[in-house]
């Protein structure tokens, strides 16, 4: 995927959901992988091309699991001329003490998010951007489905009001393929993920599934995808 296919996919979810409005200032959740990077670019390069201005800044929570080198991205903050900042946690420490079997996802992300929502607010921003793509919502939806019984996915677009921040997803229209395709093209510096449960999740196995499924079944995901947008079926 090439850089203004990027900004297509992007500046038409922003439309769409009504993502960004004149004046908002914006913390970008950085976790170190192709996503979260390529997010990074968009909205970077659609601050020059968007009919509102808006301010971005960038925000990296090291959990505190390991060796942690984020020197590429901050190399790359600086080419594209975002703030970046480093937000050093014991999130580690604390599911450590909480969990000591199994696996702890649900309970790390609310950990880190709660942390990002937190350096937003010190930096006065309204708004929070993750890089969650169009397999993310799906294979949301399928955990939910799986593991919950329930039938929905996360928002494009959500105002949390007890943080007084909204949450918003502008890569939500790019398949992954597209966003390896794009790590690959323009060489991002990603990170590995120091979590000693990486690649062992609950989501992992779901991804392998969904795969399975569009494998038997060319053209499920935009099927799945479709039924999950028009029908509206995530949180709010």
């Amino acid at each position: 995927m090439k850089l203004q296919k990027l900004y297509s996919y992007t500046r038409q979810a922003i439309q769409d959901f009504e993502m960004i409005q004149d004046g908002d200032k914006i913390a970008i959740g950085i976790s170190g992988g192709k996503d979260s990077l390529a997010l990074l670019y968009a909205l970077a390069g659609l601050r020059k091309f968007l009919p509102v201005k808006f301010e971005i800044i960038a925000v990296t929570a090291d959990l505190g699991f390991g060796e942690f080198d984020l020197t590429g991205i901050e190399k790359l903050c600086q080419e594209l001329e975002v703030e970046y900042h480093i937000l050093k946690t014991d999130i580690a420490d604390i599911l450590k003490e909480k969990i000591q079997k199994g696996t702890y996802c649900a309970m790390c992300a609310k950990l880190r998010k709660g942390a990002i929502n937190n350096f937003a607010k010190e930096h006065d921003c309204n708004k929070v951007a993750y890089a969650h793509h169009q397999d993310d919502l799906i294979e949301t939806m399928m955990l939910s489905l799986l593991y919950e019984g329930q039938f929905f996915s996360f928002a494009p677009k959500m105002y949390y009001k007890e943080a007084d921040l909204t949450v918003i997803r502008p890569m939500i229209y790019i398949p992954e393929a597209d966003v390896i395709g794009f790590r690959n093209k323009y060489n991002l510096p990603c990170v590995k993920n120091p979590c000693p449960h990486d690649g062992i999740t609950r989501r992992e196995y779901v991804k392998k599934l969904v795969r399975q499924i569009q494998k038997e079944n060319p053209g499920a995901k935009t099927k799945m995808f479709n039924a999950i947008m028009k029908g509206k079926i995530y949180e709010y």
